[in-house]
């Protein structure tokens, strides 16, 4: 083991709290030219809820395609496979959303999204909305959430970051005066900086007294930074702090802020490290396998100088660094490999395989399951998820991972489920 410099100690001195709510499952997948299958929505779900995060935002409950997964997650999430992290779905912020969403799908928690600054008012709605407009429909759907029994609201103003402040505070106070839970503050083009920002979520801190939320765009390469200096004004100005992440920085455009990069930032950075509370449940042991598994599933290579899970983040080749590091890692490494899930081989079959596919038969499926220790208990049983293996390879479109087998033998009615789309 090689030697490293014991941590300095800090005492945490603000009570409020910073959380993750992540939304690779909603920002994430509206990725141009990408997306995810239901099946791997609902394991990056799985991964999220292991590796501690607050609240996924899993989906649209107003889009008909997402109605199955949507119900059968939270079906997940009844019977504790999903639990504790909670599960938000993304609507806008206009009572017809709120009133399909409770229609269609069971799901118990809502944010409510509407533009807020001029240029979308003049540049978006084309001048059919004024301000009062955008309050009126927010505080209406607000209203409706609640009567339809949803358990947690909380409000998007989309653009916030070129929205004019006083306009800001007035609907930040109509969505609390409503019964809203929490503002989320949209930096949506990537628009502020770290200054900007802190200035302008510690005055709504201040001025409105309620939890906010951070959802910030990397258009300008800031989104972690930006993502960062807002929570910390906002516990700064003594409220709850909730960042918007998504699975290695996937989003709209340049993307948003990357999950494990927010985390390390507030555990590791010199001026978050022990000054600021984060929530105790996050695991970052789990970065690793997160990180691949999004990686796989998006079909989009982790660049090789991705923070924490990039293949040179621990890589050293200079005399000078490789010497530093061999003699104590904290001479160039801020945080341990380890930490992070990161350390064992990955070992690859470069034999004989057979695999799981649309178009397997008995024999070879129940070898696949015979590695993984799965056992049925007949040929009827085994052929029943043979089908819906192949039925989950005509849904994802690549082969199976060891963990999604897994999920399909342990919860076949659900994955079936997942698996249907009627048009």
């Amino acid at each position: 083991m090689k030697k490293t410099t014991p941590r300095p100690k800090y005492r945490v001195r603000h009570k409020n709290i910073i959380r993750i709510i992540d939304v690779t499952n909603r920002d994430g997948v509206q990725t141009s030219r990408l997306g995810l299958a239901k099946l791997e929505k609902t394991m990056l779900n799985i991964y999220l809820n292991e590796m501690g995060i607050y609240q996924s935002e899993f989906g649209f409950p107003v889009t008909k395609h997402e109605t199955n997964y949507i119900n059968a997650n939270v079906e997940l999430s009844k019977i504790g496979v999903l639990k504790p992290i909670i599960l938000s779905g993304w609507v806008r912020a206009i009572v017809e959303d709120v009133e399909t969403a409770a229609k269609l799908t069971k799901v118990e928690h809502l944010n409510l999204s509407i533009s807020t600054s001029d240029q979308m008012l003049y540049g978006k709605f084309k001048g059919k909305l004024e301000k009062n407009d955008i309050i009126k429909m927010m505080t209406g759907a607000v209203d409706l959430a609640r009567k339809k029994g949803i358990k947690t609201v909380g409000v998007n103003a989309e653009d916030a970051s070129r929205s004019d402040m006083n306009f800001l505070i007035k609907f930040a106070h109509a969505a609390k005066e409503h019964g809203a839970d929490r503002i989320r503050y949209c930096d949506t083009l990537g628009f502020d900086d770290p200054f900007s920002i802190y200035k302008r979520i510690r005055l709504i801190a201040t001025e409105v007294n309620m939890p906010i939320e951070l959802h910030c765009h990397n258009d300008l390469g800031m989104a972690v930074a930006v993502s960062v200096a807002g929570a910390k004004a906002a516990i700064d100005g003594g409220v709850d702090a909730y960042i918007n992440t998504t699975v290695n920085g996937m989003g709209e455009r340049a993307g948003n802020a990357d999950l494990v990069s927010v985390i390390l930032a507030i555990k590791y950075s010199s001026g978050f490290r022990g000054k600021y509370a984060l929530d105790e449940r996050i695991k970052l042991s789990c970065a690793w396998k997160i990180a691949k598994f999004a990686s796989y599933a998006f079909n989009i290579p982790i660049p090789v100088n991705q923070v924490a899970v990039g293949a040179n983040a621990f890589a050293h080749e200079s005399g000078i660094h490789a010497d530093g590091a061999l003699k104590d890692r904290r001479n160039y490494e801020l945080y341990d490999f380890e930490e992070l899930g990161r350390g064992e081989p990955e070992i690859i079959e470069t034999g004989r395989m057979i695999t799981a596919g649309e178009y397997s038969g008995i024999k070879g499926f129940r070898n696949v399951y015979d590695r993984l220790e799965i056992k049925f208990k007949d040929d009827k049983e085994a052929t029943k998820i043979l089908d819906l293996v192949r039925y989950a390879n005509v849904h994802t479109q690549k082969p199976l991972t060891h963990d999604q087998l897994r999920f399909i033998a342990k919860y076949p009615d659900i994955a079936k489920k997942i698996f249907s789309v009627t048009p």
